[in-house]
């Protein structure tokens, strides 16, 4: 019988990179590895399987200049790569080893061998169940067993996880080795950066990097526990059951503050653990994770970007043509001259307008510009208006001031001190807050939602109108997000109530980014009183985006869509509260729609949906931003998988435990620090 030892090994590790040709004990892991593998007397060859991506060239090269032998297979597929791999090998028996595990022990590779041998059966491992420490993974199968699974498993972890059909599939004899002492919660192996730490202070504890047991690293552990600490909050095998995605998150985390830019795409806001946090492409509204999974986005459609939904063909075409044509050169582009034409012509009390690429910016520009007009620095708010300084001032020395205004629990760190006083929140709807705070300090400047999740009541509005009017304040409505959705334009349109400024994002174009500042000609000239200026906002793809967007929503009338659509998805929300006896209250924008269960378990319950229709294919929770592409059919069909979920939560309302449904934490009501 010839015994083939098989180490599967590549470079692009999602949680840490390269990670085989990282240096543990002086030598690369993969060399450690491979030198403490070769101790065994049972092995007759050892070959290490990798890929066939280029990335893997480096590692190629170094197991050439080491003498070892390396076959080269599919990416994905690990199971083909491993059945040709022992094909090419004459392998009787096949011993599978992963190249993540630098503490291999020769030994206990050995006892599984020689038990495989005596067990007569089709697969043996020291891996199910586990007892031995994480790092010192053994499994032996033969060759037959070995080309029955690569004939007859199906596409996915089967196959790229290569013996969970030898294991599962009830087709074959198994059998295990299990040491007297459970130790499998200990943590030897290398999947991300805080293992590799471990491992190093491991090997220079000792002599040489074969010159040691797994007994000894044993022993190591239980005199010196604080050499094993910085590894032992990941679990065991989590990485057979993440996704792509959920493993560039963890990696993410580590080389990015907080994981990404930004905090309403965190996965921990949507599905801790679960969340497969990024995309590989999207069209219409669907999406398709990094593994090829695909989903219907019943969710927040890129944050409300995409309101004519993912990838519209007409405003792609414009932008492929405009990087065809150069993106950036010394002169300026003329789309910037059109489209700020086209904002003036769409909202009479405006003159002028000014172009950013972020909200946040939009909001500092308005800002700096209505300061400058009005000769005031305090501002009264009412909403949410980014992350700058000037915003997050109200929070200093009081950090309830934003709390009703989407950051609960903010601290504004790093915000200078002396911008303290300088912003003042007040309440939607609450005009005798805005009085008072107007009466009280020398405001020059109000800045507000003109709607977020209610409308205003009592002429709220007009009041606000004619309080700035009255008192030579600088008035301002932040659309970023509500523009364009109830109305072709501003939703102040739609009220009849005019602003000195305001500013648009999000829908203006399409998934490209734009924003705009408009106003009237004397408040926007004081732009020129101060410096605002930046190179990428003069780059061509965002204004050539919004043109070809306008164009499109002015003739199919995509606000009056995407409302309706809002209506009956709230309608259908309604609908199934109702049917199951569950207490509801919506929110928002028609064409951005939410709600929330009325129950001390309201969040537990939003996780519980995004987890259940994240498994039926959908990106779900308690909000939709509608978009033109979410048409009647896939609204009925998504209330048709979303049925039995609220079924399940009428249950836990009587009595079923909600923390027993779910397969990881709860997620995030709001800001939280990511560790």
């Amino acid at each position: 019988m010839k015994t083939v030892a098989i180490v599967q090994a590549r470079m692009g590790s999602t949680r840490l990179p390269g990670k085989v040709l990282l240096r543990v004990g002086g030598k690369t892991l993969i060399e450690v590895l491979l030198a403490r593998l070769a101790l065994s007397k049972e092995i007759d060859q050892i070959v290490v399987a990798t890929s066939e991506r280029e990335e893997n060239a480096p590692l190629v090269a170094h197991l050439n200049e080491l003498g070892v032998t390396c076959y080269r297979g599919s990416e994905d597929d690990v199971l083909s790569r491993y059945y040709e791999a022992a094909s090419h090998a004459g392998a009787d028996a096949v011993v599978r080893v992963t190249g993540d595990c630098p503490l291999i022990d020769a030994s206990v590779v050995d006892e599984v061998i020689r038990g495989y041998a005596r067990a007569g059966v089709d697969y043996f491992s020291n891996v199910d169940p586990p007892t031995y420490p994480d790092g010192l993974d053994v499994e032996v199968f033969s060759f037959t067993a070995l080309e029955t699974a690569h004939r007859d498993a199906a596409p996915g972890p089967d196959r790229e996880h290569v013996t969970p059909y030898l294991r599962n599939s009830g087709r074959f004899l198994t059998g295990s080795l299990r040491n007297e002492e459970d130790l499998s919660a200990l943590r030897w192996t290398v999947d991300e950066a805080a293992d590799l730490e471990v491992v190093q202070r491991v090997f220079a504890h000792f002599d040489s990097p074969t010159s040691f047991g797994w007994r000894d690293v044993l022993a190591y552990q239980r005199g010196r526990p604080d050499v094993f600490g910085g590894n032992q909050h990941l679990k065991r095998n989590e990485g057979s059951t993440m996704g792509k995605g959920q493993k560039l998150w963890k990696r993410a985390k580590q080389v990015i503050p907080g994981g990404n830019m930004l905090l309403s795409k965190r996965a921990e806001m949507f599905l801790p653990d679960q969340w497969p946090a990024y995309f590989s492409r999207a069209k219409g509204c669907k999406v398709w994770d990094l593994d090829g999974n695909e989903y219907t986005d019943m969710s927040i459609m890129g944050i409300g970007t995409n309101s004519l939904g993912y990838g519209h063909e007409e405003v792609d075409a414009a932008v492929r043509e405009v990087v065809e044509a150069g993106n950036m050169s010394t002169f300026n582009c003329p789309e910037e001259v059109l489209l700020a034409e086209k904002l003036v012509e769409m909202h009479p009390f405006a003159d002028m307008a000014r172009f950013a690429r972020s909200g946040g910016e939009a909001n500092a520009i308005a800002i700096r510009i209505a300061r400058a007009a009005s000769g005031k620095d305090k501002v009264a708010i009412c909403g949410y208006h980014g992350w700058h300084d000037w915003y997050l001032a109200a929070n200093l020395g009081d950090q309830k001031n934003l709390a009703g205004h989407l950051l609960p629990g903010l601290q504004p760190n790093g915000v200078p001190q002396e911008l303290r006083g300088t912003v003042l929140p007040f309440n939607y709807n609450r005009y005798d807050e805005l009085l008072a705070l107007v009466d009280e300090h020398d405001v020059g400047v109000i800045k507000m939602e003109v709607v977020r999740n209610m409308g205003p009541e009592d002429n709220f509005l007009h009041k606000v109108r004619e309080l700035a009017t009255k008192r030579g304040i600088v008035l301002i409505f932040d659309e970023c997000t509500s523009g364009f959705r109830q109305t072709f334009g501003g939703l102040h349109k739609m009220y009849g109530v005019e602003p000195d400024m305001a500013m648009f994002g999000k829908a203006l174009g399409n998934g490209y980014a734009i924003t705009a500042t408009i106003g009237r000609r004397e408040v926007m000239e004081a732009a020129q009183t101060s410096f605002i200026s930046s190179t990428f906002w003069t780059e061509r793809i965002g204004p050539a985006a919004a043109l070809k967007t306008l164009e499109v929503m002015e003739r199919t009338r995509s606000w009056e869509t995407i409302t309706q659509i809002g209506l009956n998805i709230r309608a259908g929300w309604q609908h199934l509260a109702d049917k199951h006896g569950l207490k509801i209250s919506h929110w928002g924008l028609a064409a951005l729609t939410g709600f929330s269960i009325e129950s001390p378990n309201a969040l537990a319950y939003k996780t519980l949906i995004t987890q259940e229709m994240l498994g039926k294919g959908y990106l779900a929770s308690n909000s939709v931003y509608a978009c033109t592409q979410h048409t009647p059919d896939v609204v009925e069909k998504f209330f048709e998988t979303l049925d039995p979920v609220f079924a399940l939560i009428r249950e836990c309302e009587d009595g079923r435990d909600v923390m027993s449904l779910l397969r990881g934490p709860v997620c995030h009501s709001g800001f939280k620090r990511l560790n």
